[in-house]
């Protein structure tokens, strides 16, 4: 246990902490499709500041890709994965160029309430038709890109486009699966340009990917069949409740 403490410079105390939210977050990622690195980032801050948990959520990530990637990619809708991760990839730099110009803390709060607020209006049943074109497709991509360099809410955007179709729960949580895997290779390069990507945030990630993969494989267990018609309203939920979040979490701090 020293030895561990020692590799992730962490107490026996915040280690701890951490090991449970990232568990946690991992059965969470496991059912839904998503929402890893929203979870560990809205209640990690107590432990590690955002810029150490960035890199180290990208290879938590990885891990729970990976363990989802061979179900998640056969149950995809391959076109709308796709084209979100190219939509995703122009939209990064735009976000970063923009952290240079634009307050961070005012462009997360405008980020995450507009989360609430489309997510809210999806769970009222009322339809964003333009969504189910590919100007919206496209658009939602970029978006999600620029909203990731800009507050690291990226995925929530996307889910949100998912979660907007009328899609089969298996398909909408594959098409996450094969987004956030496809996005994640993208995000690495991204990490390295920018000097994110360090010697502690990947140590850290490989330590806490264990315990976010076990996390991930009891949460795989409960997507059934039986499950899956909660699985929309659930997620749903969750974005508003984690948009939430960390709104109260940016406006205190």
């Amino acid at each position: 246990m020293d030895y561990l403490l020692t590799l992730t410079d962490l107490t026996l105390q915040e280690f701890l902490i951490l090991t449970v939210i990232v568990l946690l977050a991992g059965v969470v990622r496991g059912f839904s499709g998503f929402a890893l690195s929203a979870l560990v980032m809205a209640t990690g801050v107590i432990i590690l500041p955002p810029i150490a948990l960035i890199p180290m959520l990208w290879w938590m990530e990885m891990a729970a890709s990976l363990l989802m990637m061979k179900g998640g990619f056969a149950d995809a809708d391959k076109p709308t994965a796709f084209g979100l991760v190219i939509g995703s990839s122009l939209g990064w730099p735009v976000g970063l160029a923009l952290t240079t110009t634009l307050p961070v803390e005012t462009s997360k709060i405008i980020a995450l309430s507009i989360i609430v607020t489309l997510a809210l209006t999806q769970l009222a049943k009322i339809k964003l038709s333009f969504l189910a074109t590919k100007p919206g497709l496209y658009g939602t991509g970029i978006l999600a890109g620029i909203v990731s360099g800009l507050a690291h809410v990226g995925a929530m955007v996307v889910a949100l486009y998912v979660l907007a179709s009328d899609a089969p729960a298996r398909s909408m949580r594959g098409s996450l699966v094969v987004f956030l895997f496809l996005g994640s290779l993208v995000s690495f390069f991204v990490q390295l340009a920018f000097g994110v990507m360090d010697l502690s945030g990947v140590t850290r990630g490989l330590v806490f990917a264990v315990p976010t993969a076990i996390g991930v494989m009891l949460g795989l267990k409960l997507f059934i069949p039986a499950l899956e018609r909660f699985y929309r309203p659930v997620c749903l939920g969750l974005l508003v409740g984690l948009a939430a979040l960390s709104l109260i979490r940016t406006t205190i701090t």
